[in-house]
């Protein structure tokens, strides 16, 4: 038995991309993962048997994180399954790049409402139902210290939840909970390659010294460190995982 069974992980926007890295890795260390998605319920259920297959254990939970009720009852399902909650892992988020001038006010909402209000209500449900010694591990974003155009929104929801990272974290003195972010770079995944040309892409793989896009693995193995015991005096902190890029 390793050390982290039965210790029970919530991934947020877990079905693809850096977030199913995670949970997969996380599996693969011995946490039990419960598997949040907001959309098609068909890569969560795969992921799942995935896991299974490979040994571990996985529940699959769909939930809006916009939700507070969603979240609530996410936290609910996780308990009946398998007792409590140890690890919040909020991956879950949305980008869309537009000039702050010409944002609506239905695409503003849309995105504070997922990335910043998400957050809130995973934390705020963690808050009461994460047992002690627990981790969490929030995400920002490397965008947040480029000011690139474009950006304004996603950076606002960002600054948001980095802000609530390095207060939560004194907030749960006492209980031994470390709540820390981790802040990508460009990562070469569906969400990040869609609507881009390949010279766009290859723009953005030259930006970091290191000269490539980061893999959701790069992002997972950070979370792995993070969520782990060698990470226990690491709270409050915002990890640039970015290839050096800022």
């Amino acid at each position: 038995m390793t050390q982290n069974e039965k210790r029970v992980a919530i991934v947020t926007g877990a079905s693809r991309g850096i977030g199913a890295a995670i949970a997969e890795r996380l599996a693969s260390e011995g946490f039990i993962i419960v598997i949040n998605y907001s959309g098609d319920t068909a890569p969560a259920e795969a992921l799942a048997k995935k896991i299974e297959a490979e040994g571990g254990k996985a529940l699959t939970a769909k939930a809006d994180v916009s939700d507070a009720n969603a979240v609530s009852r996410m936290f609910d399902a996780a308990e009946t399954a398998f007792g409590g909650v140890d690890i919040l892992v909020n991956n879950a988020g949305i980008l869309k790049t537009i000039p702050l001038a010409d944002t609506s006010d239905e695409e503003f909402d849309r995105h504070f409402a997922i990335n910043a209000k998400g957050t809130f209500n995973t934390l705020r449900e963690a808050a009461k139902r994460l047992r002690n010694d627990g981790r969490i591990v929030n995400f920002s974003s490397t965008t947040l210290a480029l000011n690139m155009p474009g950006y304004a929104i996603y950076n606002g929801t960002k600054a948001a939840v980095e802000a609530f990272t390095h207060v939560f974290a004194k907030e749960l003195r006492g209980r031994n909970i470390t709540v820390n972010a981790v802040a990508p770079g460009p990562v070469e995944t569906e969400l990040f390659l869609q609507g881009k040309s390949n010279e766009q892409v290859a723009q953005f793989a030259k930006m970091p010294p290191l000269e490539r896009l980061g893999q959701p693995d790069d992002i997972a193995n950070v979370v792995s460190f993070l969520v782990g015991s060698d990470a226990g005096w690491v709270n409050g902190q915002i990890l640039r995982a970015n290839g050096g890029i800022a």
